[in-house]
């Protein structure tokens, strides 16, 4: 920066015949008393008064020419001059304005410049300049005052200030061009002419295809999985998975082993860039394929949309329709292991069912050849049938022996045999009464023998019914099973296409104009910012 000069100044102060200072107003032009001249002491150089020119008489000053003289915005300086020009003619003025307005009446310039002996009284004349005994008046030199020669020296500088901003400027502007041609022109430049023409062509096939129920949800349903049948995210899980295996390594594997995908991208005629080398690694290869078989999952629509992209339109078309077909396997397995884990289930449940009936069947029929009876309940009746018709007879031969007893003379030889039936009727009774309670021979009672069987009848029934239930739950689970299979419904076939999709130029010069951008501003950001942080 360049520091504006300054210069003081200064104000000098008239003094009059007196000695006293004459005050600012006086020399801006009022009217105020002039005083003659008096003499300093410039006489003695040879010069006499009588030989000035002498003014003409002037009338009175007139008030509308000293009040244009006013207007004129004359300064104190000029008016100094004035009065001492007029003073040198020896002219009445009654004020500095009189004075001017006299002077230009007598056709004298009042504001002309003259030499200080010339300005005093009594001071040198013309024929006096021309003696010999005098030196000769030097010319006056046309040098500035300080106050130009300070204003000029501050504006050079502040132009050259300005001529040195312009040219840091355009230095700058240039330097940030040749930048940014450097650093982003030139690489979009080539990123154009690559896209543009040495970019091998590529064409793109699509298809789309939903996964769907093969019926729709049992009227009735309830929970959950009711009120999600029917909708999109019933088979949303499906959907993900069959998108994961077709962009897994397993599906690029079988994809070059039944239609030479490897083979296809190592082609020569594919730009360098583009192209599979020929002894790629697996994991080159499959960033090859996960950049040219696209696949995206809509979970609004539920559909799978793939996009394959190829060097040849027929071959886009192959890759797709084999991809098709290995989602359509990978949903046949999927659902067929789910139903396969139903169905197991439910059978094994069934079969243990049966295996238990066998067994509780067995079990009575074992008892049943252990006690020669075929129902014990059929035993107990024919027991308790016997001993009810005994206790009848027991009761009736005893009524006959009362009514003999109660005769005044009974009968010994007709009361003696009613005696012994009525024993052997007792007998009897007693007899089928302990083959209800008591062991038999076999080492069992009829009660034990009834209730081995009545256990074992009652668990061929608990199993009967637990068969039954497995039967039924077999059956659910097969019509569950069939439900959930699930099929690949194919929306949008592949079809070969005409047109080259891929590179599209102008987008990705776009995107390469962009991408250099960003990198150049994140740079230059990061150098300023740790320009100021080492500098602070």
């Amino acid at each position: 920066m360049t520091t504006k000069l300054t210069a003081s100044r200064f104000r000098l102060r008239r003094r009059d015949a007196t000695g006293t200072s004459v005050p600012p107003q006086a020399e801006a032009g009022a009217d105020l008393p002039f005083a003659p001249p008096v003499e300093d002491g410039f006489g003695a150089l040879g010069a006499s008064t009588d030989d000035l020119p002498r003014a003409t008489v002037t009338p009175p000053a007139n008030e509308a020419d000293l009040d244009a003289i006013r207007a004129e915005g004359l300064t104190a300086r000029q008016l100094r001059l004035a009065r001492r020009l007029a003073q040198k003619h020896d002219l009445p003025a009654t004020s500095d304005l009189d004075a001017v307005r006299l002077l230009r009446d007598a056709g004298i310039d009042p504001f002309q410049r003259t030499s200080l002996l010339e300005l005093l009284p009594g001071g040198a004349t013309g024929a006096d300049k021309a003696t010999p005994n005098l030196p000769d008046v030097p010319r006056a030199i046309g040098v500035p005052s300080t106050e130009v020669r300070v204003e000029k020296n501050h504006a050079r500088e502040l132009m050259e200030i300005q001529r040195d901003l312009v040219r840091r400027r355009r230095r700058r502007s240039l330097l940030l061009a040749m930048r940014l041609f450097l650093f982003v022109g030139l690489p979009t430049i080539v990123a154009g002419l690559y896209y543009y023409r040495w970019a091998t062509p590529f064409y793109a096939t699509h298809a789309e295809f939903v996964i769907q129920h093969a019926s729709a949800a049992p009227v009735g349903g309830s929970g959950i999985g009711g009120l999600l049948q029917g909708t999109t995210l019933a088979t949303s899980q499906d959907s993900i998975a069959v998108q994961g295996y077709l962009q897994s390594r397993e599906a690029m594997n079988r994809l070059d082993a039944d239609h030479g995908f490897r083979a296809h991208f190592e082609n020569p005629g594919i730009d360098r860039i583009q192209r599979l080398e020929p002894n790629a690694s697996q994991e080159a290869a499959y960033k090859t394929y996960r950049r040219n078989i696209q696949i995206s999952y809509d979970p609004s629509e539920g559909l799978v949309k793939m996009e394959v992209i190829a060097a040849d339109p027929q071959k886009a078309t192959d890759f797709a329709n084999a991809l098709v077909g290995y989602a359509e396997e990978q949903v046949d397995h999927l659902t067929q292991r789910m139903r396969g884990d139903q169905m197991e289930g439910a059978l094994e449940r069934y079969k243990e069912a049966e295996t238990n009936l066998q067994q509780a069947q067995r079990r009575v029929v074992e008892l049943q050849e252990k006690f020669k009876i075929l129902s014990s309940d059929v035993e107990v009746s024919l027991i308790t049938g016997q001993i009810t018709n005994l206790e009848t007879q027991l009761i009736t031969e005893k009524l006959s022996l009362e009514q003999m007893i109660s005769n005044p003379q009974p009968n010994r030889a007709r009361m003696e045999p009613v005696r012994q039936r009525i024993g052997v009727l007792e007998a009897q009774i007693d007899t089928l009464r302990a083959r209800l309670t008591e062991q038999t021979g076999d080492g069992e009672s009829i009660a034990v023998v009834q209730s081995e069987l009545l256990t074992a009848r009652t668990d061929v029934e608990t199993r009967q019914m637990l068969l039954a239930q497995a039967l039924q739950a077999m059956e659910a689970s097969r019509t569950e099973a069939n439900r959930q299979t699930r099929y690949l419904s194919l929306s949008v076939s592949p079809i070969p296409p005409d047109e080259a999709a891929y590179p599209r130029a102008f987008e990705y010069t776009v995107v390469a104009f962009l991408i250099f951008s960003g990198i150049y501003l994140m740079i230059s950001m990061t150098i300023a910012i740790l320009r100021e942080q080492v500098s602070a």
